[in-house]
């Protein structure tokens, strides 16, 4: 319940623009140069910060190539913080399909192969601009444009519904994304977190900090009785006894609510328990 409470104040905050969705406009002030530290649209009419992705993706296609080093930097002192904490704890897009998990009784696995395509997804349409040009010199935000499901939840949908000149200038590419957004959706009722387990750039960049970041999941190994509790509780269907820290684990903690034996914590490296235990174990 604590957590289900930080995310929805945490989707209300970032979107808190609540007018913007009456007037089908967007917020425009100082606050939309910042950058926040998940998924969440710029261009959604409530959005009061900027989308990391979307802001390194507009740097990157234009004329001078920048790689912006505020976004990177921003990220990758999250990354370094918590690894993909963030994910489990304050990105509206997964608060919202943990919400559609919670409607139906039917679970079903992720074929592990699935969670690796959101590296390719990352290389091939948020870097690559970078590199594929038109006859102008231009790039094209290909994650923004083609994928992104929270930009046509957060931005397309909202703004098409609200101003008839948007809307007489849909085509194919919006429908196709609309599909696109209805196949995730469905998938959540069934799967937990599909589009973050495998269609996320900003969780496989956040992924490659979870062994390295400052907090992470630690074991007490004088405590573990590898009763499975922690496995089988896990929403990912992960083993956090095993492995604690894999770049699949959003942080959602629920292993160390479970754990019988209280062998589970998230802390830093300063405060992780029993560490000479686990230095012993090695």
């Amino acid at each position: 319940m604590r957590r289900c409470l930080v995310q929805a104040a945490s989707s209300l905050l970032a979107n808190a623009n609540l007018p913007g969705f009456i007037q089908g406009r967007l917020y425009q002030g100082r606050l939309k140069s910042v950058c926040v530290p998940v998924l969440n649209c710029y261009s959604c009419p409530g959005a009061l910060g900027a989308c990391p992705v979307g802001s390194f993706q507009s740097l990157a296609a234009g004329f001078s190539r920048t790689a912006s080093l505020y976004v990177v930097g921003f990220l990758t002192a999250v990354g370094a913080v918590g690894g993909r904490f963030t994910c489990g704890w304050f990105c509206p897009f997964g608060f919202l399909q943990e919400l559609l998990h919670r409607l139906s009784p039917r679970r079903l696995a992720l074929p592990r192969f699935m969670e690796h395509l959101k590296y390719p997804v990352l290389a091939l349409t948020v870097l690559l601009p970078f590199s594929w040009r038109d006859a102008v010199g231009l790039a094209e935000p290909y994650y923004c444009k083609y994928i992104c499901p929270a930009g046509t939840l957060e931005a397309g949908l909202p703004l098409v519904g609200r101003r008839p000149e948007l809307a007489a200038l849909i085509g194919p590419l919006f429908w196709l994304k609309v599909c696109v957004l209805a196949a995730l959706m469905i998938s959540a009722l069934f799967v937990w977190r599909p589009f973050c387990r495998t269609l996320c750039p900003l969780g496989a960049f956040f992924g490659f900090f979870n062994r390295l970041s400052l907090w992470q999941l630690r074991v007490d190994r004088a405590r573990c009785t590898s009763c499975g509790t922690c496995a089988r509780r896990c929403p990912a269907g992960l083993h956090p006894y095993r492995d604690p820290n894999p770049a699949e684990c959003v942080r959602c903690l629920e292993c160390t609510r479970v754990c019988p034996a209280h062998a589970l914590t998230f802390a830093s490296g300063a405060k992780a328990p029993a560490l000479t235990s686990l230095t012993k174990e090695a």
